[in-house]
């Protein structure tokens, strides 16, 4: 209807798209014709999964108020010491639930990976991930779907910063350190147009999902950020959409102060693989030459005027001018060839979906 029709809207970011991309967005929420895990083989099946962990007392509530747009739903219990996994099989009655059990916790990255692979097999088209504290409203669903299903990006991800009205609800430690990790993360993946990198509202399209390499993503809380460099070594588009988080007497097992310095060395390892996979090994550009030049200038400026500024310092005598110019002037040249591969990098970020290039 009209909410649906907003949600789209609000996904696609123009007018222009909203004819087709409703009707396919129609189409694909329509009532599911299930009988238990059996879905419409003439209809786009859509799936959700849900890791578990210490989230016994929100995730039946979370499964109730899933809509009918939703065919398939992986709830993955990943060890929990609640029993998440068994107490859905006791309460909850919903024909599409599966409840996949872990023997070892694997982290919230590996628990999305074996729903992952469960959605695949199942031959979901479009993967929904969502937490199981309720902190992700499933009314939002229609947002994420919609762009994937109109071939418009291969993963969408949720962005608490778009309205400044819900900003101030979010913790001010969380709010410090997202905006942290999202400057770091712009780096590592090359996604220079999103923020908010470790929301872990997704839905991915089952053709994106599949090309993924499932045993190299990291499996802890670092794994929607890795998420993100693994999409983007295949050129995958992604887009954010606006939502607000619900925050209530759920506790988080993330502590940003805890992992900012492992975000930091892992962020960092992905940043050099991606310009090296991109720039070198893949491709060789302008912005490779760039990049190369713009370091070797930018390093011999420094050391040679830091060996010269040391000698006059010593020496009590004034370098000469020359010598200033010798070292201010690769600095300068290194400086604006560096600024030029970082404005070709931001201008490279992936625009063509791949399901609609492949097809």
């Amino acid at each position: 209807g009209s909410g649906v029709r907003r949600l789209a809207g609000a996904a696609f970011g123009r007018h222009d798209s909203l004819p087709g991309a409703m009707s396919e967005v129609t189409h694909a929420l329509a009532p599911p014709a299930c009988d238990g895990m059996q879905v419409d083989a003439h209809r786009r099946v859509i799936a959700v999964v849900i890791p578990c962990y210490k989230v016994a007392a929100h995730v039946v509530e979370l499964i109730g108020r899933i809509g009918p747009e939703v065919d398939l739903i992986f709830a993955v219990d990943d060890a929990c010491p609640q029993g998440s996994g068994k107490l859905l099989q006791a309460q909850c009655d919903d024909p599409r639930l599966q409840v996949v059990f872990h023997e070892q916790n694997r982290g919230v990255g590996g628990a999305v990976m074996t729903g992952y692979r469960h959605a695949i097999a199942a031959g979901a088209d479009v993967i929904v991930k969502l937490d199981g504290d309720g902190q992700m409203d499933p009314a939002l669903l229609p947002q994420f779907v919609a762009p994937v299903l109109a071939g418009e990006a291969d993963y969408t991800k949720g962005n608490r910063f778009y309205d400044l009205r819900y900003i101030s609800r979010m913790p001010k430690a969380r709010l410090f350190g997202n905006a942290v990790l999202s400057f770091m993360a712009k780096f590592s993946t090359g996604y220079w147009d999103i923020f908010d990198p470790t929301n872990g509202y997704t839905a991915i399209s089952g053709r994106a999902a599949a090309i993924l390499p499932h045993d190299r993503i990291s499996q802890r809380y670092f794994f929607e950020s890795d998420m993100l460099f693994r999409l983007g070594t295949f050129r995958a588009v992604v887009r954010d959409v606006p939502m607000d988080a619900e925050y209530g007497d759920e506790v988080s097992n993330l502590r940003i102060g805890s992992v900012l310095p492992e975000f930091l060395v892992k962020h960092t390892g992905n940043f050099l693989k991606r310009i090296f996979y991109g720039y070198f090994l893949r491709d060789v550009s302008v912005a490779s030459l760039e990049l190369v030049c713009g370091l070797a200038l930018l390093a011999f400026g420094v050391i040679y005027g830091g060996l010269h500024w040391w000698q006059s310092l010593a020496s009590g005598q004034t370098a000469a001018t020359g010598v200033i110019m010798l070292a201010a002037m690769p600095v300068l040249i290194g400086l604006q060839l560096l600024l030029a591969f970082l404005a070709y990098d931001i201008a490279s970020v992936p625009r063509h979906a791949l399901g609609r290039l492949r097809r």
